[in-house]
């Protein structure tokens, strides 16, 4: 379960990850008490070689696409339902734009009937406002067999180990 609620420059919102809908194993609250520190990884970031990653990646993309293709009947979307506020300043243009984004969230809503998006014009000046509450199920048993399947080919196990190494 992803709760967020989005106001003006503040975000808050919270991630739990349940058993049986019922035990909680994993909460994460943002923002957490400690994000006013700096992160020290980012100051040992390394450089990134995106080609060597992109040759590792090549022969091994079939097998990654069938991989996903095969986890997406595995999980199951519970809710989605997320709201956002929008406003660029401009009457006009704010209607233009809530406009398109009415457009394009009808042709969204109707690939799930769990899916529900939602936007609001807001005539107050800029404005880029939300909330949601978002629920997806994932049976993690049915994920073995696909994963094992995956990681036995050598050209995935040579990515894995390429990307391990690129940190």
């Amino acid at each position: 379960m992803f709760e967020y609620n989005k106001k003006g420059s503040e975000v808050k919102g919270c991630l739990k990850i349940l058993i049986l809908k019922k035990i909680k194993i994993y909460t994460l609250d943002f923002p957490s008490q400690n994000d006013n520190e700096p992160d020290k990884e980012d100051k040992d970031e390394k450089n990134r070689d995106v080609k060597e990653l992109y040759e590792l990646a090549k022969p091994c993309l079939k097998d990654l696409l069938d991989y996903l293709k095969n986890i997406t009947s595995k999980i199951k979307i519970a809710k989605i339902n997320n709201h956002i506020v929008f406003g660029v300043g401009s009457f006009a243009d704010t209607g233009k734009y809530i406009g398109i984004i009415w457009s394009v969230l009808a042709v969204i809503n109707s690939f799930h009937e769990k899916l529900e998006i939602s936007a609001e014009p807001s005539f107050n000046g800029a404005v880029l406002d939300g909330y949601g509450d978002n629920e997806v199920e994932i049976y993690p048993l049915k994920l073995i067999i696909p994963t094992i399947k995956l990681i036995s080919k050598k050209e995935v196990r040579n990515l894995i180990r390429g990307v391990i190494d690129a940190r």
